[in-house]
């Protein structure tokens, strides 16, 4: 995460419109959730910087990433074949090379189980719109059994029945084979970027498909506030809102279930910076690597989610509830329980010695997140108008809890940091959760926060190293005079 980019978006003021009775933050980040409708270009800029930038964490996570890099780079047969495609295609060698490292990690032989094949890995139909040949033949295996066709009163007699079961191998396949797939996939991209006018709907298309960007284009080519001169991947990927767009947010929530394609223009972008940091200097490579790895994990399996990269070991303060009793008014303050103000409300429950009130504390950065989630959420819900719909504060069931505590839970061990939280959404109206996840989501591309489901009615929350301070100043806020008002009143 790059600070001046991020300390660029978090210092934008927000005015006072809207209701003077619940909290409104003095800063914000541009561009979050209802305010999607209106995006400058220079915020637009800032945004895809930092969606880049977010990128990290889904490639550098993964066992083979360094690995994959070096067989990128280090192969001179490769480099040749990337050089090559580029003089004949106009199709930047960096760009392809990039497609084949998060494709195969570089890997000839790839293979994956839903069927695309080789270091670009391209499926049989495209394949074979490619040129490329991919042969298959019929073979049999023959098997014998003998079968008893007599044997009462008399002595037993069988005959023997030969099975033919076919099956198919391939007797071809130009995917496995990178000089014949490198140059047949740059071609095939050159072909789609004239078709589409712009290299990153080309790289959209290379993971959605041809069909998928052609409908995603139109909806782009429809959707308020995008002019037709500036119609780009970004701008569609920004624009999407449930309350503004609505048509183009569901088709590109579509495509996220499916295979998170619309990201995939933003992972090539940094696929090629990786790439180049890993040509340039080695050893940096490495050591970011390294970042990614989560302390709670072992034996090379990734890390399962942005907060077990960001949360370590050493951050496991709060052991036992003797720690969070010690440390009250300390690195731990206590939550303000407004539910009409903060948008919130403390479902935090203790059938042990260590009380609710001991429990309903976290850090100020942790609090600050909470608060900010909760004003996103409820402005966005508002712009969305649903019908017959109310917003309800958001119910939060876990703050700060000792390491005792996580004993079969999934998620518990890192709440003893006291920078997670969780809110339950079990019992929200649809249109609420519908916004509290874009927003989530928001906040995450920009990388602001992690969250992840713990179970079907649970999300597991906190902020990023990086905007802990911007959090902490908005509790600071959310604890202002207004708060102090309500506290005094009850």
């Amino acid at each position: 995460m790059r600070i001046a980019a991020l300390v660029l978006l978090s210092l934008a003021p927000l005015g006072q419109a809207g209701s003077p009775d619940y909290f409104i933050p003095a800063h914000r980040v541009s561009g979050i959730g209802v305010e999607r409708d209106d995006i400058s270009d220079d915020l637009l800029d800032a945004r895809t910087d930092l969606m880049i930038q977010s990128q990290t964490f889904g490639i550098m996570r993964e066992p083979q990433a360094l690995a994959g890099a070096k067989r990128i780079t280090g192969s001179a047969k490769l480099q040749s074949l990337f050089k090559q495609a580029e003089r004949d295609t106009g199709v930047p060698a960096s760009l392809i090379e990039a497609i084949a490292y998060l494709e195969s990690w570089g890997d000839a032989k790839a293979e994956s189980p839903s069927g695309p094949k080789g270091i670009m890995q391209i499926s049989g139909a495209t394949a074979r719109s490619m040129g490329l040949k991919v042969l298959v033949s019929t073979r049999y295996k023959v098997t014998r059994e003998r079968i008893l066709i007599s044997g009462k009163g008399k002595k037993a007699r069988y005959k023997t029945v030969t099975h033919k079961t076919p099956y198919v191998v391939t007797s071809r396949d130009d995917r496995m084979y990178p000089e014949r797939a490198i140059p047949a996939a740059a071609h095939y991209f050159a072909g789609m970027e004239r078709k589409f006018g712009g290299r990153d709907w080309a790289i959209f298309a290379y993971h959605c498909g041809q069909g998928c960007v052609g409908e995603m284009m139109d909806l782009t080519r429809r959707a308020r506030g995008i002019p037709k001169d500036k119609m780009t991947v970004p701008r569609m990927f920004f624009s999407n809102d449930p309350a503004w767009n609505r048509e183009l947010y569901e088709a590109i929530q579509q495509q996220m279930q499916r295979d998170w394609s619309p990201t995939y223009y933003f992972r090539i972008m940094r696929a090629q910076q990786l790439l180049a940091l890993y040509r340039r200097d080695p050893d940096a490579f490495n050591t970011l690597s390294q970042q990614f790895r989560s302390d709670f994990t072992s034996n090379g399996i990734r890390a399962p989610h942005r907060l077990s990269v960001w949360l370590k070991r050493e951050d496991l303060i709060f052991r036992t509830g003797d720690d969070i009793r010690l440390d009250a008014g300390k690195r731990l303050v206590r939550a303000l329980d407004r539910p009409d103000y903060l948008g919130y409300s403390l479902k935090v429950l203790s059938d042990t010695p260590l009380t609710a009130e001991f429990l309903s504390q976290g850090s100020p950065s942790a609090l600050g997140a909470l608060a900010y989630i909760a004003f996103e959420t409820h402005r966005l819900f508002d712009a969305m108008k649903p019908h017959d719909q109310k917003f309800h504060s958001l119910p939060v069931t876990a703050l700060v809890e000792p390491e005792e505590f996580s004993r079969g839970k999934r998620e518990g061990l890192s709440h003893s940091t006291g920078q997670v939280f969780d809110i339950d959404y079990s019992g929200l109206p649809p249109a609420e959760t519908e916004a509290l996840r874009f927003v989530l989501n928001d906040l995450g591309w920009a990388g602001y926060l992690g969250f992840v489901d713990e179970d079907s009615t649970n999300l597991h929350i906190g902020p990023s190293p990086a905007s802990r301070d911007f959090f902490s100043s908005v509790f600071q806020e959310s604890i202002g005079k207004k708060a102090d008002e309500l506290a005094h009143q009850n």
